[in-house]
């Protein structure tokens, strides 16, 4: 286990490594200059210059990008350009919000994409799998703002059973989580179902219903731990691209979440904040997926870390 720990981390450097190396790129040749952004339109070539100079972005790039990782090894993300302020600080702050949409959002997708699935793997061919599919169909293929307006309309403003907006109560929360779980579940549900059929044909299961057992424990005692494995490594993954934020769901809702700040910077060329934000997801994801590998073991011990 150790051995695996270790592998994974060097592994998880490296990538972190690679993904900071490839955006600052990206946003080093990028023809936008955040320098027009903090100097305003009406500044003088002399002014623009100066603080060019100051922020250091009139050196190379291997300058800059290697400026930035040494200040990223002490714990120095940067500090945005226009806000003035730490940007561990400002991802800080979202932080809590992003993490309660996160948890709203697969606790949501994984009650209905799973148990979708596993109605549809049982009922296979018939009436209601089709119906079930079309339906996951119809979730993974929806735009999300017309899910988020839709929702917002008929629960906030007609019915007025939840607030239109706002961050603060478990009442904000159910709308974004909502909307999350449906826009995923069709993931979910075509992935438990494919998984639950081919479990459903092993012959352990055959063995369990000559036995006699009920339906029901045959599914959730002896089916469902071993087909929810592959569902475990997308949570890994979902985990990746909620923290990255959820730029529509967040703005529709008023949700202070990370994807908000990482929407402001992008539109003013804010660099430290972008590559804050992207270090944090790509952090979440590589995070996510080794969680997944810990756990698998746990539902399966034939699967063993090496």
């Amino acid at each position: 286990m150790a051995a695996y720990l270790l592998r994974r981390l060097i592994q998880a450097a490296l990538i972190l490594l690679g993904v900071s190396f490839i955006t600052f790129f990206l946003l080093y040749v990028l023809p936008a200059d955040p320098v027009r952004q903090i100097a305003g339109r009406s500044a003088t070539a002399e002014t623009v210059q100066n603080i060019r100079e100051q922020l250091g972005l009139d050196q190379p790039f291997i300058v800059q990008y290697g400026r930035y990782l040494a200040g990223l090894v002490q714990g120095d993300m940067g500090r945005s350009y226009l806000q003035k302020t730490e940007v561990a600080e400002l991802v800080w702050s979202r932080l809590p919000a992003t993490l309660l949409l996160m948890l709203g959002a697969i606790l949501c997708e994984l009650v209905l994409g799973l148990t979708m699935g596993i109605v549809a793997a049982l009922w296979r061919g018939k009436a209601v799998d089709q119906v079930l599919m079309i339906t996951s169909f119809v979730t993974v293929s929806a735009p999300q703002f017309v899910v988020s307006l839709l929702l917002l309309y008929i629960f906030a403003v007609k019915l007025g059973w939840f607030p239109i907006g706002g961050y603060g109560t478990f009442s904000h929360l159910v709308l974004p989580a909502i909307t999350l779980g449906i826009l995923g579940s069709g993931w979910y549900s075509r992935m438990m179902r494919s998984s639950m059929i081919d479990v459903l044909r092993a012959d352990y299961i055959r063995t369990a219903r000559a036995k006699g057992l009920t339906r029901a424990r045959i599914v959730l005692r002896h089916a469902l731990p071993n087909a929810i494995l592959p569902v475990i490594a997308m949570i890994g993954i979902d985990i990746g691209i909620f923290m990255g934020g959820i730029v529509v769901v967040e703005s529709v809702f008023g949700w202070p979440g990370i994807g908000q700040l990482a929407w402001q910077a992008i539109q003013r060329v804010d660099i430290p904040i972008i590559m804050g934000v992207t270090l944090v997801s790509a952090f979440a994801i590589v995070l996510g997926n080794l969680l997944a590998d810990l756990i698998a073991p746990l539902i399966d011990p034939r699967i063993k870390l090496r």
